[in-house]
């Protein structure tokens, strides 16, 4: 009895053993395919891929950091993570405030060293979640780079390397009594480096402590990020990264915090951050990752570019550009996916074809999720055409505010008060529709779009599923 037990077990043991030999093949693959389509469309020299899914770490390196030297990247090698600096920053707002240092709902003035009378609207201040959420209502960064990108050509980087040279704290606080708010805050997307070095002062005021220690103390070394920093020892050597046209690009320079895009890591250390970023049980995390002025769409938590909710729950997307490397880097907590992609090469169209290759890569990495159908999103009852929704049961419901219906019969228009769907219980949403109302003998698409801004994937196994372009959905009455 005791023999058969075994061999069960070793049987069963050997079993897991091969899937997950067939999963982790899997995954680089799509790696790989991933890489080949980005190094052509990027024309970047070198790609670097880190995934992180249930737990479990990826790692792809892919050309040459200087072509013809044969210099591959590994997952030591330093690059410039440009405005992913920002993540740290948020983290360390976010533990402030669940440290009691900070309140969301304060004005920052209360916080800052000296007198600023111009913050506030109308009498309404700029508060900390207003800061934090890209929502103060500045109407200029700071420092100010608004004439130099009107009129951008090979040579800006030149012009924008200088400002940033020159550029110091003290200009930055005589710069920051000449703003004026053009808004109310907290209504007004408005991406600002200065919204980043005002936390970072902000934090150094309420901890006293200097921002590139607290960085260190509460970041770096909790998560064993040795080749992480700001600034590094000056024999590490940083990955070199050019333009378009192969001319090797000049670091970022900073002389404020290097709170929003100083900061220098490696693909090692970058998988460490995300493992970290997946927890979602971390009190901190969560907070930097909520929905802060309660958005019925989108919304910021702590400095990520945005945090949306589609059929994989909620995901934090964030992209950060120096003048020779980019890099994108996005997590599903709920699914326990992360990834950041890192190329050495920065141009107009590099964040376009990032985004395009970190989309596939993750939907391809998420598939699995997507139930297997035939027809799928509707089915047509006598004379209606009854439109259907289902929400992973695994994910988080109360995350979803709203379920609508965007096609070709309504402009793509996800805000469309006709295609609004009912919730009908706790995961799923229902909408009726007249055939009378859709043009027969016509083909039309659609999607399900989650809070207006979460564009659904439909099933590849979904019989009415587009074989190219953007898989819409296909409706045929």
């Amino acid at each position: 009895m005791k023999k058969n037990i075994l061999i069960l077990f070793l049987f069963f043991s050997l079993s897991i053993l091969a899937q997950q030999n067939s999963d982790e093949k899997t995954i680089f693959i799509l790696m790989d395919k991933t890489a080949s389509i980005l190094l052509e469309k990027s024309k970047a020299n070198s790609i670097s891929i880190g995934v992180v899914k249930n737990g479990k770490i990826y790692t792809r390196h892919y050309g040459e950091i200087d072509k013809g030297k044969e210099n591959i990247s590994n997952n030591n090698t330093v690059f410039e993570v440009a405005s992913i600096t920002k993540l740290f920053t948020g983290l360390l707002m976010s533990q402030a405030v669940l440290d009691g240092k900070l309140n969301p709902d304060d004005d920052i003035r209360k916080y800052i060293t000296g007198s600023y009378p111009n913050l506030e609207y109308n009498g309404k201040p700029i508060t900390i979640e207003d800061l934090v959420s890209f929502r103060t209502g500045f109407n200029k960064d700071l420092p100010n780079t608004a004439e130099l990108r009107k009129n951008r050509s090979d040579s800006s980087y030149l012009a924008f390397k200088k400002l940033d040279e020159a550029y110091t704290r003290e200009n930055f606080f005589e710069n920051l009594k000449t703003i004026k708010l053009d808004t109310l805050p907290g209504t007004k997307f408005k991406y600002s480096n200065g919204s980043l070095n005002l936390a970072a002062h902000i934090l150094e005021n309420v901890y006293n402590k200097s921002y590139e220690t607290l960085l260190k103390e509460n970041i770096l070394s909790k998560l064993d990020m040795k080749s992480t920093g700001i600034n590094l020892d000056p024999k590490i050597v940083i990955a070199n990264g050019y333009n378009l046209k192969g001319v090797l690009m000049p670091r970022i320079s900073d002389n404020l915090w290097g709170a929003a895009g100083r900061l220098k890591s490696t693909l090692g250390d970058l998988t460490k951050f995300i493992v970290y970023e997946l927890n979602t049980k971390n009190k901190i995390v969560q907070e930097s990752q909520r929905n802060l002025l309660n958005s019925p769409t989108t919304w910021n938590g702590y400095f990520w570019d945005y945090i949306q909710v589609d059929q994989d729950g909620k995901n934090c997307w964030k992209h950060g550009g120096a003048f020779g490397t980019q890099n994108i880097l996005v997590i599903y907590p709920e699914r326990q996916l992360g990834l950041s992609i890192i190329v050495n090469i920065s141009d107009d169209n590099t964040a376009n074809a990032l985004g395009e290759a970190i989309i596939k890569l993750s939907n391809d990495l998420l598939e699995e999720n997507k139930k297997q159908t035939g027809i799928y999103g509707y089915k047509i009852v006598n004379d209606n055409i009854v439109f259907s929704y289902e929400h992973d049961k695994n994910l988080k419901s109360d995350l979803v505010k709203s379920v609508s219906i965007a096609g070709s019969f309504d402009n793509w228009n996800p805000n469309d008060v006709n295609f609004q769907m009912i919730q009908k219980s706790k995961n799923t949403f229902e909408l009726t529709i007249p055939k009378s109302k859709f043009e027969k003998n016509k083909t039309h698409l659609f999607k399900f779009v989650i809070n207006k801004t979460g564009w659904i994937q439909a099933p590849k196994n979904a019989i009415n599923r587009e074989t190219e372009g953007d898989h819409n959905l296909i409706l045929k009455i």
